[in-house]
């Protein structure tokens, strides 16, 4: 077996000796002037100049006409992606101005686009609301394209500009008159900047799904958007906005009532309060919250608002209507909350985000305002709508009784792992290493295969914990009867980081945890469960990027005594290619050779036929299973850091995500059965 590495071994670099002859003075400070600094630093402002680099570029353009149309000036907003890789965007808004601005002494529209931090959202004239803070957008993408062009059309005039690499090439000239008022901004990404600039790298999927939300979330405007490269065509316009939206969301659910509760309504302080909700037949919560368009993944004040008043509105008209004792136990925030699907959208003039990423709302008035808002309309509409109310509190009812047997269950399963050695079950082969950061849990198939990783591992940093079969799908379950579940009880133990709404991700005793799977059908079907398992319970293992899914070879194909391994059927075709093409090669060209494959039981055997005889060049082997690997080999392939191949487990987009679950996992059949139909085709080697 290889020798396997130190997890804990770093390397080292040399340090440089400080320059003693010139010292360091005001000559070695760089100034980086106008855009320049966003070239030499692309990353500080897009965050990466990879395929989601070149995406960033689209929302910042795309985002400007998204605040012209939440200014109620743009009704249309239209998205090209050309075939050179050029992308437009247009709105039918006022049009950027081209005056001179009078502290730059240049247009406005060459202020705008070559100027860091200069835009129409910082005073009280140009924006009463926006998404954009910083003044950074236009300018930035000006500076990392290789072309641009900007067409205005204002006062029944066209004018236009065009910029190299950031700077001027043009100066704003006059066009001529047009009918036509707005702003169209072509552009092409810079290869200097980019890895690679292709028509092919843009999303179709990433793209229309971000126009889709926008359009949900932007009631009454018209996105159109079209590849020309792939002749693809989308348009979005919904009249009923995120009260649309919820409805779209839970396309998948049984939903308790229809339509979904919703309220649109602005206070004297011009925050806009938009809110729409609906319950479903799930045991889980999906809520979506929006400040200015933007998706704010950590919540913040509007969502603490929206929750306050949630459980305070449910649990009154409850009490009120003699639903619950009058002394008996509140329901909780997790009771009313179970089942539902929710959009929470404000504008605001002066938003405060809590980090650069805009993850979560800090505006502190803003939680009173929703606060109002929503338990006034609400109230009334539990009143209105009496049958719809009893449905939700029965549910909310039926919850707090799932979470006191949820909770009497838990804490069997915390007690019962205390009190048996620090949590640890009987099953887990633990490793010696006791800091998080380096330690790994590989979750294993069966005890075939848990035996070879057993053996295989290195014992220092690896631990194994082996399942038996297929777990409970939690997807169908409640946290109670979940955890009656000894696969799953062991599973908490081993991690150690709790369950549900008292999972602490930074209790893990592990931060790499593997799954590793037989790479057949039934191998399919564990790894979704356990995914389900850990979206629907530790999720926070998937934010912090601790949950990976390991990568074993397909193949093993031997040349003598030469082994090759395989991981996808491309691979072991190119692998056989060569190894016929070095046979050919090696044989004399006036003997007639012939290559050809023979099955032989479960291998598969290459041979060559020459004159006088045959000869075994390769053989093939399919591993149905990691039980069919020694510990060497699985250690080699699957299992040493140095050599193996993960993938990460992430959520980029939570609703698709929460949909897939449902659909794979759900109690409804129908839309399982649509899923397995359209995506058949693709499935080509199923192996049964």
């Amino acid at each position: 077996m290889p020798k396997k590495p130190d997890p804990k071994k770093k390397s080292t670099i040399a340090k440089s000796k400080p320059d003693t002859k010139g010292g360091y003075g005001a000559k070695d400070i760089q100034v980086l002037e106008g855009l320049k600094p966003v070239r030499k630093r692309p990353g500080m402002y897009i965050g990466s100049t990879g395929i989601t680099g070149l995406h960033h570029l689209i929302w910042e353009i795309f985002d400007n006409s998204i605040d012209e149309a939440m200014a109620g000036h743009a009704t249309t907003i239209s998205m090209v992606i050309a075939k050179d890789g050029t992308v437009m965007v247009e709105d039918d808004g006022r049009g950027i101005p081209v005056d001179t601005h009078p502290v730059t002494k240049k247009p406005a529209l060459e202020t705008i686009m070559t100027t860091l931090h200069a835009g129409g959202k910082f005073g009280s004239g140009g924006y009463k609301v926006s998404g954009g803070l910083h003044g950074v957008g236009a300018s930035v993408v000006n500076a990392l394209s290789s072309w641009m062009r900007v067409e205005v059309g204002r006062d029944g005039k066209l004018y236009s500009q065009e910029y190299k690499k950031g700077e001027p090439i043009t100066p704003v000239k006059k066009e001529g008159t047009s009918s036509w008022k707005g702003t169209r901004v072509f552009w092409r990404a810079d290869e200097e900047i980019f890895d690679k600039v292709s028509v092919e790298l843009y999303d179709w999927k990433t793209i229309t799904d971000h126009l889709r939300q926008q359009a949900y979330l932007t009631k009454g405007i018209r996105m159109k958007v079209s590849n020309e490269f792939s002749d693809k065509k989308e348009e979005f316009y919904f009249e009923g906005g995120i009260k649309s939206y919820v409805e779209h969301l839970n396309e998948k659910n049984t939903v308790l009532h229809a339509p979904p509760f919703y309220v649109d309504k602005e206070n004297g302080n011009n925050i806009r309060v938009e809110i729409s909700l609906q319950y479903n037949n799930d045991f889980s919560e999906l809520l979506f919250a929006f400040a200015n368009n933007i998706y704010n993944l950590e919540g913040g004040s509007h969502v603490v608002g929206f929750r306050t008043a949630l459980t305070r509105t449910i649990n009154n008209y409850a009490k009120k209507h003699n639903l619950v004792k009058e002394n008996g136990e509140t329901l909780t925030g997790d009771d009313v909350r179970e089942g539902l699907t929710a959009v929470i959208s404000v504008k605001l003039p002066d938003p405060q985000f809590e980090g650069q990423t805009k993850a979560k709302l800090g505006n502190a008035e803003v939680r009173t305002v929703v606060d109002s808002v929503f338990s006034n309309y609400f109230s009334s509409y539990l009143e209105e709508h009496p049958t719809d109310a009893r449905r939700i509190i029965n549910k909310s009812l039926l919850a707090a009784k799932a979470r006191l047997a949820a909770r009497a269950a838990r804490e069997t399963v915390l007690r019962k792992g205390v009190l048996e050695g620090m949590t640890l079950p009987g099953k887990l082969s633990d490793c010696s290493e006791k800091d998080p950061s380096v330690s790994e849990l590989y979750i294993v198939e069966g005890d075939s295969a848990g035996g070879s990783a057993k053996q295989g591992r290195d014992r220092r940093f690896q631990a194994i914990l082996p399942l038996r079969g297929k777990i409970l799908n939690v997807e169908r379950a409640r946290l109670d009867k979940m955890l009656l579940s000894e696969e799953i009880k062991s599973l908490i133990i081993a991690i150690g980081a709790g369950i549900g709404d008292q999972f602490d991700a930074a209790k893990t005793r592990y931060e790499r945890i593997i799954i590793m799977t037989d790479a057949d059908v039934d191998g399919a079907h564990i790894r979704t469960l356990l995914m389900t398992f850990f979206y629907r319970y530790m999720k926070g293992l998937i934010d912090r990027g601790f949950l990976y899914i390991a990568r074993p070879p397909l193949y093993l194909i031997k040349k003598g005594k030469t082994e090759h391994y395989a991981y996808t059927d491309e691979e072991k075709d190119k692998i056989l290619e060569e190894i016929k093409k070095a046979t050919l090669e090696s044989k004399s060209k006036d003997k007639k050779v012939e290559v050809k494959e023979v099955a032989e039981g479960e291998e598969v055997v290459e041979e060559v036929s020459v004159e006088g005889g045959v000869k075994k060049i390769a053989e093939i082997q399919r591993y149905k299973g990691l039980g069919e690997m020694n510990p060497s080999q699985l250690w080699a392939t699957t299992m040493d850091p140095q050599t193996r191949t993960m993938f990460k487990v992430t959520v980029e987009d939570a609703a698709k995500a929460d949909e897939m679950f449902k659909i794979l996992m759900g109690d409804e059949v129908a839309p399982r059965k649509h899923f397995i139909q359209t995506h058949a085709k693709y499935a080509e080697n199923l192996d049964i």
